[in-house]
């Protein structure tokens, strides 16, 4: 059983890369993951990809979140993937986007992936190399949360050019990020910095901020790790009707557009 510290020293962070096929075309790599289940990942992924596509950048995401695909759902995308000249072809949304998702090739969306972990990996591999990716100048890869297997081959085998780390307030939260920072720094990852997302909540009448789940810790936890503090996204009913609606391309925060800003 390797330890932590074999782990980081066996696998060379250049070696064992997948690589595009001859017909796609990807600028930049950016993977979002969160230390665990339920902190707005997938959200914040598809967000990202959206604002930076108001921005005039080509982009696509790759749902690596094999057993929790749900990007698709929210773009309002529900046919299955289709086949090209032996690649496939990703979903195509209305302002662009090129998204590939496991959802895109189950007969009906709401089956359960029940997967081994050598078999999500494959496919979550496939999804970088067999697929038409057109002229991306900024891939988003939602990840699958945590710090197990999957998560580890996603790290030794995506040519990422950074990460974007999800959390939410609370002190367990805040916990869970810490491994999953660690993990990064020991497979040698560029930490692009932490999002702290449903940091808080605005009343529509009063305007009033609450902190519901807790005070906001991004600045200091940020600091404590060392990471940048990309910025702190609200609890926002509006995002959440949209998503459901399939319409997240009609959703826009500054806060969002800033963070993009920033990375891109």
């Amino acid at each position: 059983m390797e330890t932590n510290a074999q782990i980081s020293k066996s696998h060379n962070p250049v070696l064992n890369k997948l690589r595009l096929n001859d017909k796609s075309r990807v600028k930049k790599v950016i993977g979002v993951l969160s230390g665990k289940g339920g902190v707005g990942k997938s959200f914040v992924s598809s967000s990202l990809a959206v604002h930076a596509a108001k921005l005039g950048k080509r982009v696509a995401i790759l749902d690596a979140d094999i057993t929790g695909a749900s990007i698709p759902k929210s773009f309002g995308i529900h046919e299955n993937a289709l086949q090209s000249d032996g690649l496939i072809l990703p979903a195509i949304t209305k302002s662009g986007i090129q998204i590939m998702s496991v959802g895109l090739l189950l007969e009906n969306e709401t089956d359960p992936v029940i997967w081994r972990g050598p078999v999500i990996s494959g496919v979550m591999s496939q999804f970088y190399t067999d697929v038409y990716w057109n002229d991306v100048d900024i891939m988003f890869v939602d990840m699958p949360p945590g710090t197990g297997d999957v998560t580890l081959t996603a790290f030794q085998s995506f040519p990422l050019d950074g990460i974007i780390i999800v959390s939410s307030p609370g002190d367990l939260v805040s916990l869970i990020v810490e491994k999953q920072v660690n993990m990064a720094k020991k497979m040698n990852m560029k930490i692009l910095g932490l999002i702290e997302n449903m940091s808080y909540f605005i009343t529509p009448d009063t305007r009033k901020k609450y902190e519901i789940f807790g005070k906001s810790r991004l600045n200091e936890f940020s600091e404590k790790l060392q990471i940048s503090a990309l910025g702190s996204l609200p609890i926002d009913p509006k995002a959440k009707e949209l998503v459901d609606a399939g319409r997240i391309e009609d959703y826009y925060n500054i806060d969002i557009e800033k963070i993009v800003k920033k990375i891109i």
